[in-house]
């Protein structure tokens, strides 16, 4: 059988991984899926760049529309990236009968739903494993090793930015600006870090997997992101002392009003496995009502391990390419008629527990005042830590971990403590999750 034939758009980090990955191991891809894989054109703007890495084993153009358009494409591998170019040349392949694999994360999230019904329409795939978490398969364990189970929520560490940032803080007691210049001098942060730091990238990587755990659209435009960028070294110490690690964490919850998705810094007990993942590494936590809780632990990025991702759903198209589309797993792993309607959660309906530190003057009454604005709004604390003032200061820290409460007590709480007189500043509040009764 003659090998299916792949087009490349771009040959950069990802790019160049998968080719290195596919021919390095092509005698094991053949086996595995039944007929050779080769990659036949490549494009890329960096024409002497691309030339030099396939060395003449396939075709090269600077024209991506070239790749789209060849008759002889079957599959098309899309690695540029964003959601503007990116998604005429995906909506194109598909329109011209090719089945397509992308790593884009942000594309999917914001485009999913018309690029899926479109690949329905024509009945061919679009698969994204190296979309989410690099070289984890937790889109595979979604779809298909989990089939049998009713997802009941997902916590993810799926940026490792964030995650190394966070690490080294904890580690080296720096502040966030330094160890983000250092991120960025590694290699590890970009130029420009915000889908980083803010939470961006891990809540496109967050919709998509809340969409294939629960059987909704893609509705990234309803999740709720908060970055690390705030965050203060004395939090990431005082939650150490508490018995907490603080991290970057992608939260979807099925819940009877609505499903949660939200992505911000949260304390997680230090026992758990996955408060414990440290630097560039993701791990994500699945459960399940039959399997209970699973954890998917690796590289999220880097340019074989994402490309592993990128030849596996090769190996899977190549496997498929000729089954009835009714015979393939959906893309969102629910039959596309039989996906639900389900409502998101706006945050402000979310029940969690919480960390409060404020300062405070330090003289009688304060605690009292403090208790009683919580008391007030059905708010009880787990547990509590008065600093001594040091020699000479009149303010005082005091930390509150609450037990659950809905978000909207929590900001009117907040509002409350900080209109007191004794309140200097603002009530830092930092989200907790236990990650282990739900």
């Amino acid at each position: 059988m003659n090998p299916i034939s792949v087009g490349l758009l771009g040959i950069g980090t990802v790019g160049g991984g998968t080719w290195n990955v596919l021919a390095r191991n092509q005698e094991e891809i053949t086996r595995r899926a039944g007929r050779g894989i080769r990659i036949t054109k490549v494009a890329d703007k960096d024409l002497a760049r691309a030339q030099q890495l396939v060395g003449g084993s396939a075709a090269v153009t600077a024209d991506a529309w070239e790749v789209v358009n060849d008759p002889a494409i079957d599959i098309v591998v899309e690695l540029i990236g964003g959601c503007t170019v990116a998604l005429d040349l995906v909506l194109k392949a598909i329109e011209n009968g090719k089945h397509v694999v992308t790593a884009n994360k942000a594309l999917l999230a914001t485009h999913g739903n018309e690029i899926f019904a479109a690949a329905q329409e024509k009945g061919v795939m679009v698969a994204f494993e190296a979309a989410v978490a690099g070289g984890i398969p937790i889109i595979k364990a979604l779809r298909e090793g989990l089939t049998a189970n009713r997802i009941e929520w997902i916590a993810g560490i799926v940026n490792g930015t964030s995650n190394f940032i966070l690490s080294e803080m904890r580690d080296k007691g720096l502040a966030f600006g330094t160890v983000l210049k250092e991120a960025q001098r590694l290699g590890y942060a970009e130029a420009d870090p915000t889908f980083d730091i803010e939470g961006i990238d891990a809540a496109h990587k967050l919709t998509i997997m809340s969409a294939i755990a629960f059987g909704i659209p893609m509705q990234f435009d309803k999740a709720y992101t908060e970055g690390i960028a705030s965050l203060a070294q004395e939090d990431i110490r005082y939650a150490e002392q508490l018995g907490y690690r603080i991290k970057l964490l992608g939260i979807t919850r099925r819940t009877p009003e609505g499903i949660e998705l939200r992505v911000h810094p949260t304390l997680i007990p230090a026992r758990r496995l996955i408060a414990n993942v440290e630097g560039v590494m993701n791990a994500i936590l699945v459960k399940g009502d039959a399997v209970g809780a699973t954890m998917y632990y690796g590289a999220g990025a880097g340019a074989e391990p994402t490309a592993s991702a990128v030849v596996a759903d090769l190996v899977d198209v190549t496997r498929m390419h000729t089954a009835d589309p009714e015979h393939r797993v959906p893309h969102l792993a629910f039959q596309p008629d039989q996906l639900s309607d389900v409502a998101i959660l706006p945050m402000d309906e979310v029940v969690t527990s919480y960390y409060l530190r404020m300062r405070v003057v330090d003289r009688p009454g304060v605690l009292a005042d403090i208790t009683r604005i919580l008391a007030d709004r059905g708010i009880s604390i787990d547990a509590m830590v008065q600093k001594e003032p040091s020699e000479g200061e009149e303010q005082v820290d005091i930390i509150m971990l609450t037990h659950e409460t809905r978000e909207k007590h929590i900001n009117a709480a907040i509002a409350a403590i900080e209109n007191l007189a004794v309140v200097t500043g603002k009530v830092i509040r930092i989200r907790l999750e236990e990650l282990g009764k739900h």
